[in-house]
């Protein structure tokens, strides 16, 4: 009896993939609802009356399957194939934690500063201030700006280890290494 369940289950195959491709028409989303199908008629084949039509039971397994589908799939809401958007970047984990205790250990090295390194950093790194801008926001003049911002940041790659001992003094842009 199982043997001839089997072969029968077997030889509807094809039937049942035309059924599930005209309800969806997708070919994955097809394949998923014949396997479901299979699944759930195998282990519910003490349940199938011999006396009935094995595609009639198997065709209304798989239209329950694809109306539950259906039904979840509303609740979820839009679904994206990520085949789709080329632009969605993957998150790197490792790199996502480095990144972040970096960004942490860099917060706590520019707090340890004096302040009026700190504040030029700030306002030049940070804020893009340009050494002009910042130098009317701490009224003091543009060499002033420049000679703290370059010690500054030296400071600062000693405290996070980016430069070694003898460190950078600056660069042409007033930006963060």
């Amino acid at each position: 009896m199982a043997e001839d369940f089997n072969q029968r289950l077997i030889a509807f195959l094809p039937n049942l993939r035309r059924f599930a491709l005209s309800l969806c028409r997708s070919g994955d989303i097809a394949d998923d609802l014949v396997q479901v199908t299979c699944e759930k008629a195998l282990a519910n084949q003490q349940k199938f009356d011999p006396g009935t039509r094995l595609d009639a039971w198997l065709f209304r397994i798989l239209r329950n399957n694809w109306i539950d589908r259906l039904r979840r799939d509303k609740s979820r809401g839009i679904g994206i194939d990520i085949s789709d958007s080329p632009d969605i970047v993957s998150v790197d984990g490792a790199a996502s934690m480095e990144s972040r205790l970096m960004l942490n250990e860099t917060a706590q090295a520019i707090d340890t500063l004096p302040e009026d390194y700190r504040e030029v950093l700030l306002l030049v790194c940070v804020e893009e201030l340009s050494y002009k801008e910042a130098a009317l926001v701490l009224d003091v003049p543009v060499g002033t700006i420049m000679s703290r911002l370059a010690r500054a940041r030296k400071k600062l790659s000693q405290l996070l280890g980016i430069y070694g001992a003898e460190g950078r003094s600056s660069d042409s842009e007033g930006k963060l290494p």
